[in-house]
């Protein structure tokens, strides 16, 4: 039997047996209380925040393996800024300002999963994030501060 992969979005650190992972997990026989508690030590970091899981399981040995994505660019920005959401409506309400060096540590952690291939474009893709949530980049529209990278 091959392996088997299961994957979801929990909350950092605070995962649960509780759909959607209980109802999945289930069926594969695994001792549930050793995976979340596997799972929430892995994604303790990011409390607070959305994290995507894959578990692979190999139902014979009832081995598993977690591996964590990083949380999307809008919940590392909102956490950097320590909001709740994005604003109503983006472009005429502002709802925080975010610093250079805040898009530059965001775009470190994301760097992996985006599609930019230097630090430069990877940041004009955390502003083009920052232009939705309705969030200034030092004072300036994002979309002005990308022309000037």
């Amino acid at each position: 039997m091959k392996k088997q992969t299961v994957d979801a979005l929990v909350d950092g650190g605070k995962a649960t047996a509780g759909p959607p992972l209980g109802p999945a997990l289930g069926p594969l026989g695994l001792n549930l209380n050793q995976v979340i508690a596997a799972i929430n030590e892995k994604t303790a970091a990011f409390d607070g925040m959305k994290v995507p899981i894959k578990l692979i399981v190999d139902p014979e040995t009832k081995n598993f393996e977690i591996k964590v994505g990083t949380p999307p660019v809008s919940a590392l920005v909102k956490k950097e800024l320590g909001l709740e959401k994005g604003a109503q409506t983006p472009g005429v309400e502002s709802v925080g300002d975010i610093t250079m060096e805040q898009v530059k540590k965001v775009a470190h952690i994301k760097m992996d999963d985006m599609l930019s291939y230097t630090e430069e474009n990877a940041m004009k893709e955390v502003m083009g994030t920052c232009v939705s949530l309705g969030v200034t980049v030092e004072g300036k529209d994002p979309r002005e501060v990308q022309k000037e990278l």
